[in-house]
């Protein structure tokens, strides 16, 4: 039975319309009993029509009925289906105002807000908000959080984070577009150090099974939704196998629900619903049962009979449970009315044999069950008639060859008259070409071009009789030659469709192109330029005559870039990920081989979209991966080999859950900016990488290379100072972010120096003059540099008030050589290092006062303490013992010669000088006997030619840069003639107690 929600404001109106000959008169039955609409003030009927018009300005709630339309005329009345008139509160529905306790929960308890809805009509839409009173916001459902099919809030396990000020179920009447909110209730979540873990249990439907009857076009919802923590997962069988999702069946509600649009047979069986979590396992079966209101199989249809003709009323229809099947004649039930012979029913069949005028009226057929009931009307109409032929007369016919030829001669008579087709000259038809149909109508199989000619119908009975004639014409058909060829091409390229024929000469024909309508007329060939999408479609070459149409057609297809695509979807939301869906978009012929995603952030620049991850085209279903406590939305561009689509429509705005920070503060250092502090810096974290609220930073540190314990400090600044720290000392750093989820990474240990100081003077401050024009000066690092020596100063300044010298040094220099010119003044040095607070302490020192060259020189380098001087002295004494031991070996060997003939000798010598400063006897040439005297001569020279003393007023004496003489001597030489040989001739050495042995 059908419900009609009017509102009652307006004016109710109720459709009946029937027709009939003569027209019929209708009136009403309201509740089962006749309605008088004619005395009812605020009710009226439209003219020659049975539509109601009601106007309840008052106690309009009167006229929720049941309503039935009955049409009636001299042969009968038709009756409609019933329906049932229903109002629409003039008043909203609202719900009843009450105080809601606050809800007081536990942490990873379940928790179920009702909503309780007022009732329709019709049924109201159900959402739930938080925040009602202030900035309302729809509450967010996942796999923990949702509302059920009855509008109940549910909660698998509450959160600290599901504390909120209020919650509130609002209900949208579609029929008014109003929305009614529910007392706000509020929920306080209590927290404990740790939540309990808990094994799944059933929130709705409770128990282990339940069962759902549906009727058989109705939607069909099943639900299971479970309690746990962790959040269990939902599962779906059925039939004890897994669960095929076919269209339209759905999977919705993050798999806690099953719905099915319109159930049918096939929907019924047993759904088991699983849920599961790491602490345990429980089962739901739902046994569904499809019931259906009865519907028609074949419904009864009207009959004209002539006298003693026999009819039948056929009312088949079916149903769960199987209907029953009731007749009535003219609204009475067949049972109660005017008995008749000749009238028998069985079942679904009403039997009617040899009609009299006595069986005229409208019958019903009513089909009924529990769940609902159809009624069909069919009249019966018993008359006596001269048969006529209906419709035009002598007709010319033109036909194609070969086609399949129909001559209609539709008649009229009561009793039913006799049909009978000939051909002039050829008489009755024969063959199994020609058919003749019930209806009258001759049909001619494969026409030839013999079957011209005149035909003659001819019906009759015993009333009478009546013929027509039909003249036909057999004309060639029309083909076509060249047949559009289907084409895939690529959008901006030229395309041509090509199309002839050959038709009958006596048959004109026009040629047309379609493509949903016409687009062109009499031409062969279709040339569409530069196509687009929007010529892709069906092109058809139309080959119309007035006997025949030709046909063919082609497809174009435009490969273009793809559609964007559609009903983007966001599911399964973690802290770091979330599962993005969507409806891939048409490929425009071309298959998608990529999809990109893109999101746009909280970062303050709205519409600025980043490319996120670029996933495979046989993919709508990704897992999203992402940044901590960070709003996004989310759009897909579909790319294939032409390009890419246009993005798809956002998703909804998303916020990824809270963790604590990921990433280390770069760039870690400590510097310090005065003597007793030091200031430790580091680069921030942007905001995308908080990953939460309240972002800080503790800042770690210790004295390097100390035992102490690591001190730290929480800060929301990009700088720490520390106060109480010694001069320059090294400090051992680090740092970590942290946010109200907690701890992020330690940075590696940095080495931070404290403030600086200025320096101490310069260590060992050495004056040098290892020339005669320069002096040498160095410096050693200061004892306490108290920082980082960027540098050193030097000043000098003769005694004699010269001009001050001022000298700057890198770190890595600590000598230099003043040019001398004068060796008998002193100099004054001062050397100071610095660091970055400044100038430290001068160390400063005078060159000696030098009057000599060799005081100068004794002064200034003393090589006898030198390691390299011992080494050549050792050298030499070495070399001159084994001479002397080579001599004493040759005069033993070569006897003792007198003093006397030594003497007659002569000493001349040869003062060959070679080039390196030596002398040179020419021993070989003066024969061995020279040698004694020779080694006495030497001897003396050793005592006054190498004396410094002589050379010391001579010519100038070469030194090297340390000092040290270069190669000879040079100066006044007395010859060797000069000495006095009077007297004997003694060695003064050693070796003549060696002699003197032998």
């Amino acid at each position: 039975m059908k419900e009609h929600i009017v509102d009652p404001k307006d004016t109710m109106v109720i459709e009946c319309e029937a027709k009939g000959n003569p027209h019929p008169i209708f009136s009403w039955r309201r509740n089962g009993k006749y309605y008088n609409v004619a005395r009812d003030p605020q009710a009226s009927m439209r003219r020659r029509s049975g539509t109601l018009d009601i106007y309840a300005w008052n106690n309009p709630e009167q006229y929720e009925a049941e309503y039935q339309c009955i049409a009636s005329n001299e042969y009968g009345s038709a009756y409609s289906n019933k329906i049932i008139l229903r109002l629409y509160s003039k008043i909203t529905p609202v719900w009843p105002r009450e105080i809601l306790e606050p809800v007081v929960i536990s942490a990873g308890l379940p928790l179920v807000l009702s909503c309780d809805p007022p009732p329709g009509p019709p049924k109201p839409e159900t959402y739930w908000m938080s925040s009602c009173k202030c900035l309302s916001r729809p509450v967010r459902q996942d796999r923990r959080v949702s509302m059920g099919v009855n509008g109940d809030l549910y909660f698998s396990n509450v959160l600290f984070n599901d504390s909120a000020t209020d919650y509130c179920c609002n209900a949208r009447f579609p029929y008014k577009n109003v929305i009614q909110q529910k007392m706000p209730v509020v929920v306080k979540v209590l927290t404990t150090r740790t939540v309990a873990e808990a094994a799944p249990t059933w929130l709705s439907p409770t128990g282990s099974s339940s069962s759902i009857l549906v009727l058989q076009g109705e939607e069909l919802l099943l639900e299971c939704i479970a309690a746990g923590v962790p959040t269990p997962h939902i599962t779906w069988t059925k039939d004890g196998d897994a669960l095929v999702v076919r269209s339209p069946m759905k999977v919705k509600n993050f798999n806690k629900m099953i719905q099915i649009p319109k159930a049918t047979f096939d929907d019924a069986g047993e759904y088991s619903c699983s849920a599961t979590n790491k602490i345990g396992y429980i089962e739901h079966t739902i046994t569904v049962r499809v019931k259906a209101a009865p519907f028609w199989l074949e419904k009864p249809a009207n009959l004209v009979l002539a006298p003693e003709e026999n009819g039948h009323l056929v009312c088949r229809s079916d149903g769960v449970p199987r209907p029953t099947i009731s007749w009535f004649i003219d609204g009475e039930p067949i049972e109660t009315a005017t008995p008749q012979p000749n009238r028998q029913v069985s079942g679904d069949t009403l039997t009617l044999r040899s009609v009299t005028a006595a069986n005229n009226g409208v019958y019903q057929c009513n089909a009924s069950n529990e769940y609902g009931y159809l009624l069909a009307n069919a009249f019966v109409n018993v008359l006596h008639a001269i048969p006529r032929i209906l419709g035009p007369r002598n007709e010319l016919f033109k036909v194609i060859e070969g086609s399949n030829t129909f001559l209609d001669c539709r008649y009229f008579g009561s009793p039913v008259p006799e049909l009978r087709w000939s051909k002039y000259g050829q008489g009755n038809l024969e063959g199994n070409r020609f058919k003749i149909h019930s209806n009258g109508t001759l049909e001619i199989k494969r026409i030839r071009v013999e079957d011209q000619g005149t035909y003659l119908c001819i019906v009759s009975n015993v009333a009478g009789r009546d013929e027509s004639q039909v003249r036909v014409e057999v004309k060639e058909p029309t083909l076509i030659v060249t047949r559009p060829q289907s084409m895939k091409v690529i959008r901006g390229t030229d395309v041509r469709f090509e199309c002839s024929v050959k038709a009958d000469v006596t048959t004109p024909v026009t040629t047309t192109w379609m493509k949903g309508k016409k687009i062109s007329l009499d031409e062969s060939n279709l040339v569409i330029s530069n196509v687009n999408r929007g010529d892709e479609g069906n092109y058809t070459c139309v080959i119309k005559s007035e006997l025949d149409q030709k046909s063919a057609s082609a497809r174009l297809m435009v490969m273009d870039r793809p559609e964007p695509p559609t009903n983007l979807e966001l599911s399964d939301p973690y802290e770091r990920s979330v599962r993005l869906s969507w409806v891939p978009g048409d490929s425009n012929h071309n298959p998608i081989t990529d999809y990109l995603v893109q999101y746009d952030d909280d970062d303050w620049l709205p519409g600025k979209w980043r490319n996120l991850s670029l996933y495979p085209g046989n993919l709508n279903s990704v897992i999203l991966h992402l940044t901590p406590f960070t709003y996004y939305e989310f759009r897909v561009i579909a790319i294939n080999e032409i390009g890419m689509s246009r993005p798809s429509r956002p998703s909804k705005r998303f916020q990824s859950s809270g963790a604590p920070p990921d990433i280390i503060p770069k760039n870690l250092k400590g510097v310090g900016t005065w003597r007793n502090n030091m200031e430790i810096s580091w680069e921030p974290l942007t905001y995308r990488e908080w990953n939460g609220p309240h972002l800080k930073y503790l800042v770690w540190w210790k004295r390097k290379d100390s035992r102490e314990d690591w001190r730290n400090a929480t800060t929301k600044w990009l700088k720490y100072y520390i106060y109480d720290a010694d001069t320059f000392t090294p400090y051992e750093l680090k740092v970590q972010a942290v946010n109200d989820f907690g701890l992020g990474p330690e940075s590696p240990v940095v080495i931070g120096y404290s403030g600086e100081d200025l320096p101490s003077a310069p260590g060992s401050f050495r004056i040098q003059q290892r020339h005669l024009d320069s002096i040498y000066v160095g410096w050693d690092m200061p004892p306490e540099p108290n920082g980082i020596i960027t540098g050193y100063s030097l000043k000098y300044q003769t005694g004699t008030g010269e001009e001050l010298q001022v000298e700057e040094f890198p770190p890595n220099v600590t000598s230099f050589s003043v040019r001398r010119y004068d060796r008998y003044t002193r100099y004054r040095f001062s050397v100071a290092a610095r660091t970055r607070i400044g100038i430290g302490e001068w160390h400063t020192e005078e060159s000696p006062h030098y009057t000599t060259e060799s005081n100068f020189l004794l002064d200034q380098v003393d090589i006898s303490t030198q390691g390299w001087f011992i080494g050549i002295m050792c050298a030499v004494a070495l070399i001159v013992l084994i001479l002397l031991i080579v001599c004493f070996i040759k005069r033993s060997r070569g006897g003792k010669y007198p003093v006397r003939e030594k003497k007659d000798i002569s000493l001349e010598p040869v003062d060959d000088k070679d080039q390196e400063g030596s002398f040179d006897y020419r021993e070989e040439e003066r024969g061995l006997q020279r040698g004694q005297p020779s080694m006495e001569a030497m001897m003396k020279r050793s005592d006054s030619d190498d004396s410094l003393v002589d050379y010391g007023e001579g010519g100038e004496i070469q030194f090297n840069e340390d000092g040290s003489f270069i190669g000879q001597y040079t100066g006044t030489r007395r010859d060797v003639r000069e000495l006095d040989f009077g007297g004997g001739l003694e060695l003064h050495s050693p070796m003549n107690t060696i002699y003197s042995l032998a």
